[in-house]
């Protein structure tokens, strides 16, 4: 919108009156008092401010194609979107079979009300599918993201229309944008069969554990760690490759640091592995149990485990004497020591480790316990992860086989490509075509679910 101001014309014609008064004065040989002091000149309002429409992402998308139309050609797609929304709450979006009795209603009226009625109708879908599909990429309630490259990315609403409009078919898109992954997508469908049931079933369960694998890993190759199973899983082109067991943190407090020793549910992305790697003692075994023994027997309790005082856990850290360090008031709590076990491939690392960021130093690596992987429960370490075959492991990483023969030195061998890990905690999950589920074991299903989810229709 254009806006003409008259003020300035105003003033020039203000002016214009004061000259020609002054020189009828000057003629005349009178000084008015106008002519000795000019009045004020009129104040110039300050201009409106400009409005700028604001378009949403629905606007921008219709706009670009000429209000062509999505929906409203489409019945099947319609019933797809409609099915989707009352499905909803399984996935966590709860306002869906609102959403879904709203667009049916303004299709019903669409016929009637004409080609405003037609637009709303399309509209109120395409908005829907984008609040349904966004709602898809919120945070894992509980899990900690230690990159970046794994972390949620919520599509822009332009970028869900776009693959909706370029889809083969608009119904088939709308019947697997669920469908993250495939983890996700078995239980998800598994709680849907159960919640058909008179009891609702096991779909509770289902849906308390659905939020736990709702990723979509940005790489055709990705690790699935689940602590309730004390399974790990790698995925490779949308396919589990192979399957081992693993070792998890203990369901318990130190009860001098009050820290827990669970694993904790992590995103990140593995780049390298360590051959032959040192092992950092956390820092409660050392006053519980290292400590104690150098501060009764001396330091050289420390040689037989060839373990060494180090200042920081920096890759080339200073060699500390066990002399100077005050073992006792390490037992006790009131001082630190940091200590590194030597490479052995006895040493509790094994030999090979799979660091990733996380900020709880938790890591997968390989141990020299392999008794541990008999046992039906297998929540027996101080938080990391050990692996039942470290080596297999290594090599579907490096896409080499994995020898790490030299025992003198740690050594970083770099992968292909980063390969993201999910720790997460599957108390359901899919095994060979059906849901097997696993005990509650740091309790984080509490409380029990005892009823169904509540569905919008089928």
């Amino acid at each position: 919108m254009r806006y003409i101001w008259t003020a300035q014309h105003r003033g020039i014609a203000v002016i214009s009156t004061t000259c020609r008064f002054a020189l009828l004065a000057a003629v005349v040989g009178a000084t008015p008092a106008y002519a000795r002091k000019r009045p004020e000149p009129a104040p110039v309002a300050a201009p409106a401010p400009v409005v700028i429409r604001s378009y949403t992402p629905v606007d921008r998308f219709y706009s670009a194609r000429k209000n062509a139309v999505l929906w409203m050609s489409n019945r099947e797609a319609q019933v797809a979107l409609i099915q989707l929304l009352r499905d909803a709450p399984i996935d966590g979006f709860a306002r869906g079979p609102q959403l879904a009795g709203q667009i049916e209603a303004a299709i019903a009226g669409a016929p009637s009300g004409g080609a405003a009625a037609a637009t709303i109708a399309e509209r109120a879908m395409s908005t829907a599918l984008i609040d349904y599909v966004q709602s898809l990429y919120a945070p894992i309630p509980g899990m900690t993201y230690g990159n970046k490259w794994v972390g949620p990315r919520t599509p822009s609403g332009e970028s869900i229309l776009a693959g909706a409009a370029r889809a083969p078919s608009l119904p088939a898109y709308v019947q697997s944008v669920w469908n993250l992954n495939p983890v996700y997508g078995q239980l998800r469908q598994a709680a849907l069969e159960e919640a058909k049931l008179p009891d609702g079933g096991q779909s509770a369960r289902l849906a308390l554990n659905l939020p736990r694998v709702r990723f979509q890993s940005p790489s055709n190759k990705f690790v699935l760690v689940d602590i309730a199973s004390a399974r790990l899983w790698m995925y490779e082109n949308g396919v589990p490759v192979d399957t081992m067991k693993v070792v998890v943190g203990k369901n318990e407090v130190d009860p001098k640091s009050n820290g827990s020793l669970r694993t904790p549910m992590i995103a990140s992305v593995m780049y390298y592995a360590i051959y032959n790697p040192y092992w950092h003692v956390p820092d409660h075994l050392v006053r519980l149990n290292i400590a104690p023994a150098a501060a009764k027997i001396g330091p050289g309790a420390l040689k037989g485990n060839k373990y060494e005082v180090v200042d920081s856990w920096s890759a080339n850290p200073i060699i500390l004497d066990p002399k100077t360090i005050d073992w006792k008031a390490v037992a006790a709590g009131t001082a630190h020591a940091l200590l590194r076990q030597k490479p052995t491939g006895g040493n509790s690392m094994g030999k090979m480790k799979f660091p990733f960021e996380n900020g709880f130093g938790i890591y997968l690596h390989d141990t020299p316990h392999k008794e541990y992987f008999a046992k039906a429960d297998r929540t027996l370490s101080n938080g990391c992860i050990r692996l039942e075959r470290a080596a297999d492991f290594g090599t579907w990483l490096m896409g080499r086989p994995a020898r790490p023969e030299d025992t003198s030195a740690e050594l970083t061998v770099p992968f292909p490509q980063g390969v993201p890990v999910y720790v997460t905690y599957l108390t359901a999950r899919p095994e060979t075509g059906q849901i097997a589920y696993a005990k509650d074991v740091y309790g984080w299903d509490s409380p029990s679910p005892t009823q169904a989810v509540a569905l919008g229709g089928q």
